[in-house]
């Protein structure tokens, strides 16, 4: 049987989605044996992800950093970080991997909970990831929290295909009404101990972070400004560098033009329009396209699915629930 692989674009950003818009979170096993030469290759994605070793060794691989991940640890592997991992010495290795979304902890865009809680640490470049120990106090109450969201994630999916080899932690449980708000409230958690962790090593191990500041500006001026006609000028004299500077700046941080941020905001922008009931042209309006039919365009591209099949999808996704 062949295996599979992780599809990216060509800037190595991962193609899949990662859980729904609804609830950005996605609970898997995944076994290394399962991929095409028994490694998936180097990509990068937005959300987080959070690794458990269940069984076996693995080289993992994230940015300049290669580790050897042993039954029992776990890996937390930041936003937009390039990583790769591969098997050793032919041997299993089965994991449980829990991917989210930066904005499922932080709701609001530039809230407090983001610009002090989060981007403290997604925008750090030093800050790519981090080996989880069994043997460190902090660092096995987070592997304990990814077990009981992969424990609470088979019990609402009441299915075989979420086992994994070598885990006996299922158990047979009533149904979940608020699985969503428990696996919310785990990752929290999980999020305070790598808070508290990084804050301690930003004061023992001082470094420049005018980077994160001068990021953050951007960020903001472009969620502010994202509706109007933006150029990148406008951007580059709020940031206070010219334009090239401005761009390898952000491309740098963020693995991405800053024109396709742009156009990421602005249909993220669209979705509570869309699930308004307003219609494309008004909301291409509202968001900043210049057309409805690019407005579509854009958003198939991003979403993997036309706004009518998307605003079809939701529908049906909240009437299962």
């Amino acid at each position: 049987m062949k295996g599979i692989q992780i599809l990216t674009e060509k800037n190595k950003k991962e193609v899949k989605e990662h859980g729904s818009y609804t609830f950005p979170v996605q609970v898997s096993p995944e076994a290394i044996q399962s991929y095409e030469q028994h490694s998936f290759m180097w990509h990068w994605h937005p959300e987080i992800e959070l690794t458990w070793f269940v069984s076996g060794q693995m080289e993992y691989v994230v940015n300049d950093q290669r580790y050897i991940i042993s039954e029992g640890e776990g890996i937390f592997c930041n936003s937009n970080a390039l990583h790769a991992g591969y098997m050793i010495d032919d041997q299993d290795c089965n994991y449980i991997s829990v991917t989210f979304h930066p904005k499922f902890i932080y709701g609001y865009e530039n809230s407090i909970l983001q610009t002090k809680y989060v981007d403290f640490i997604t925008s750090n470049e030093f800050w790519s990831s981090l080996v989880l120990k069994p043997e460190i106090p902090w660092q096995n109450e987070i592997i304990e929290y990814i077990k009981e969201i992969y424990t609470l994630t088979c019990q609402v999916q009441s299915s075989s295909d979420a086992f994994i080899p070598g885990y006996e932690g299922i158990a047979e449980q009533p149904e979940l009404p608020d699985y969503e708000f428990r696996i919310h409230l785990l990752l929290c958690e999980i999020w305070h101990r790598l808070y508290l962790h990084y804050v301690q090593l930003a004061q023992d191990t001082p470094h420049p972070q005018k980077h994160l500041q001068r990021l953050k500006d951007i960020l903001s001026y472009l969620q502010e400004h994202a509706s109007e006609e933006l150029s990148l000028e406008d951007i580059a004299a709020h940031a206070g560098l010219c334009k090239s500077e401005c761009c390898r700046f952000f491309k740098k941080y963020m693995r991405m033009t800053i024109f396709d941020y742009l156009l990421s905001t602005r249909i993220q922008n669209s979705i509570p329009f869309l699930m308004d009931g307003e219609n494309i042209t008004t909301i291409a309006g509202l968001v900043g396209f210049s057309s409805p039919a690019y407005y579509g365009q854009i958003f198939k591209r991003y979403m993997g699915m036309s706004p009518s099949q998307y605003k079809k999808h939701a529908a049906q996704s909240s009437s299962a629930d």
